[in-house]
């Protein structure tokens, strides 16, 4: 057979392509199989205590039993797939309870209550075990501009709590500050905080930090901003004998100029790349953002279209770098107008339906982030908690048969490719196809053993990543 193209033509054109496809692929990795945490609840760091998170799964289970004490009432409300099916006196909805109790998981599915059933439910366990799964100590808009000694009384505090609490076991998996942003009036007052509170808390722990602990850089607009961040960590490193690159960060999508710059470029991925690895999640701030496009306060909600066109441009610059992406959060909080223990009837109800209407809209956004491919938000209040979890473990459980079968069918094709000895060069889709189940476990939407239905094992499920999957099934064959 002839051809046109020698060896050493095709070769050196070829080692040319391969540097520049490296080149690419380190730039944008994939998705991580890391972990990432479904919320991110923000609290003033003046009233930071070391079980702060605990307390607040406590308010938030109060909440929801309360004002949904079965699954039936919570399914009408958020109009979950087969409330009309589901009965409306108290015995019947008892009666429903028992039944669906005493039935396998196997069996269960089978009923037309299985989702209602299985999302009130996986809501209550939640709470009662991790009801807080990233938190952060804020310094800017949840503490506000206070005098210097305050602040800085604040954070020894705030530092020797947070020690307290990782002594304790009673912090949330993922936690972190947040500081105030390096613009010109507040950049000195920043890195004071950061400063103090850092050197507090190495005193305190001996130069330790909790697991997946992050600082958190609120409006940034340019790289300098991240570069100067990242500067500072080397000096904190250096000071304190850690190793480089301990220190993470994440960033804000605050304002347009981070969606647009000056010369009509997107400027996220040059600040993403600006903090030289460390930064690992770009946060959405919807309110400032709103403000920055000139929305008036009435009209600043996560459903406002620009918030989505934000999010595009977000999704455009950072996918595939490996960066989670936050969305915002609800301004509207799940707590009755009325206080108090002798509560008239007509009390009650405007109680009921006010939590109920705040739930419906958080309900909402989140559904409408997940839907949108944006799998974490903040909360500000235990309350919202509750429609945190009802959204994602609605958004995983419902979506599972389909998932299931669309990673199935890609395993299979992986399997075929590696027993007939072909290149089968697409870890990066199976990665995005194995990570719904990664963050459907992590939650506590879904259990390993659900996740087999998709015909991996557990140690491959356990590994997190789709090219180690493929690489252990090539090696045994």
């Amino acid at each position: 057979m002839k051809f046109s193209i020698s060896d050493t033509d095709k070769n050196q054109l070829l080692d040319t392509l391969k540097t520049a496809n490296i080149e690419f692929q380190k730039k944008y990795p994939g998705d991580k199989p890391d972990r990432q945490p479904v919320h991110t609840v923000y609290g003033g760091a003046n009233l930071f205590k070391s079980d702060t998170t605990v307390r607040m799964g406590e308010v938030a289970l109060r909440n929801l039993q309360t004002y949904a004490p079965d699954f039936v009432t919570l399914a009408k409300v958020l109009k979950l797939d087969g409330y009309e099916h589901l009965p409306h006196l108290e015995k019947d909805i008892e009666k429903l309870t028992k039944k669906l109790d005493a039935m396998t998981e196997a069996k269960r599915k089978e009923e037309s209550a299985w989702l209602a059933y299985s999302v009130y439910n996986k809501i209550v366990k939640k709470l009662q075990t991790e009801a807080v799964e990233d938190f952060r100590i804020d310094f800017e808009d949840g503490f506000g501009n206070r005098p210097n000694d305050e602040e800085d009384a604040t954070a020894v505090n705030a530092a020797k709590e947070l020690a307290l609490g990782m002594k304790n076991k009673t912090i949330s998996p993922f936690i972190g500050i947040r500081i105030k942003p390096f613009t010109e009036d507040l950049k000195t007052r920043g890195v004071r905080t950061l400063d103090i509170f850092l050197t507090t808390l190495f005193e305190e722990t001996g130069g330790k930090l909790p697991d997946n602990f992050v600082v958190m850089l609120p409006k940034v607009t340019i790289p300098e901003q991240v570069v100067t961040m990242v500067r500072l960590f080397e000096i904190i490193e250096k000071k304190h004998n850690l190793a480089p690159g301990y220190l993470k960060m994440e960033t804000m999508v605050e304002a347009t100029q981070i969606v647009m710059d000056d010369e009509g470029r997107n400027p996220l991925f040059r600040i993403i790349k600006a903090s030289e690895g460390r930064c690992i999640a770009a946060h959405f701030g919807t309110y400032d953002y709103t403000a920055s496009a000139g929305i008036t306060a009435k009209y600043q909600t996560m459903a406002h279209p620009v918030c989505d066109f934000a999010h595009h441009m977000t999704k455009v610059a950072l996918g595939g770098t490996g960066i989670f992406l936050s969305d915002g959060a609800t301004n509207v909080i799940p707590i009755g107008p009325h206080r108090g223990d002798n509560l008239t009837y007509d009390q009650l109800k405007e109680n009921r339906e006010s939590v109920h209407h705040a739930w419906q809209v958080g309900y909402g956004h989140t559904m409408h982030s997940l839907i949108n491919g944006m799998y974490q938000g903040w909360d500000l209040n235990p309350a919202h908690l509750p429609m945190r979890y009802a959204a994602t473990y609605n958004f995983f459980l419902s979506s599972y048969s389909d998932a299931v079968f669309r990673l199935k069918t890609f395993v299979e094709r992986a399997a075929i490719s590696t027993l007939t000895g072909d290149i089968f060069d697409d870890a990066a889709t199976g990665q995005g196809l194995l990570n719904f189940f990664l963050k459907a476990m992590n939650c506590g939407a879904i259990t390993e053993e659900e996740a087999l239905a998709t015909g991996l094992t557990l140690d491959e499920i356990r590994s997190r990543s789709f090219y180690r999957i493929l690489e252990g099934r090539r090696k045994k064959n």
